[in-house]
C-alpha cells in the first residue's frame, strides 16, 4: 500500500508542477496534497512509523514556496527596473501582472493558458501604463524598454518558480518512497 501512495503523489505531484507552469497554484495543491497523506498515515501505514514525509520536510518546503512565490511576485519589477523604469512602473507591473491573469482567464478560451497570457500581458500592460503616465511622460518609446524588461522578468520568474515546484515535487517523491 506505501507504493501506491507514494506513485499516486508521485503522478499527482508532476501534475501539479505542470500547472505552475501555467501560473496555478500547483505547489500549493502538492503540499496539501502531502500533508493530507501525512495526516492519514497512521491509516495504511500499521507496521512500521506513521510517517511519509515528516513534518519537518513538509515545513521546509513551505518555505521554499514561499521563496518561490516571491521570487516570481518581484521578477516583474526587477525586470521593470533593469529596463530602465521608474517605481511606478514597477508597480504597474505587479499589479498589472496580478490584474492581467485574473481578467485572462475566462476571456482565453484555451483552458489554464489564459491566466499564464493573461499575467505576461498585464505585467507589459501594467509597466508600461505605469511608465507612460510618470510625471516626467517617456513618451510610447521611451516608455516600451522597461514593459518589455517587465515582460521578461516576469517569463524568468515563472520559470523559476516551476524549476522550485519541481526541486519540491522531487523532494517530496523521494521522501514517498524512502522507506
Amino acid at each position: 500500500m506505501i507504493y501506491i501512495v507514494a506513485s499516486f503523489f508521485a503522478l499527482a505531484g508532476l501534475g501539479c508542477v505542470f500547472l505552475v507552469a501555467i501560473n496555478l497554484p500547483g505547489t500549493w495543491l502538492m503540499i496539501a496534497l502531502a500533508a493530507l497523506i501525512e495526516l492519514v498515515d497512521g491509516l495504511y501505514r500499521t507496521n512500521e512509523p506513521p510517517v511519509t514525509f515528516g513534518w519537518w520536510l513538509i515545513g521546509l518546503v513551505i518555505l521554499i514556496a514561499l521563496i518561490g512565490e516571491l521570487i516570481e511576485f518581484l521578477a516583474g519589477a526587477a525586470g521593470a527596473r533593469f529596463g530602465g523604469g521608474t517605481r511606478r512602473g514597477m508597480i504597474g507591473a505587479i499589479v498589472g501582472g496580478l490584474v492581467g491573469a485574473i481578467l485572462f482567464t475566462p476571456l482565453v478560451p484555451i483552458p489554464l493558458l489564459g491566466t499564464l497570457i493573461g499575467a505576461i500581458v498585464g505585467t507589459f500592460a501594467g509597466a508600461f501604463f505605469g511608465e507612460f503616465t510618470h510625471v516626467q511622460k517617456l513618451g510610447v518609446w521611451r516608455s516600451l524598454r522597461p514593459a518589455t524588461g517587465a515582460t521578461i522578468g516576469r517569463v524568468v520568474g515563472s520559470i523559476a518558480k516551476t524549476a522550485i515546484a519541481g526541486v519540491i515535487w522531487l523532494a517530496l517523491s523521494v521522501a514517498a518512497f524512502w522507506p
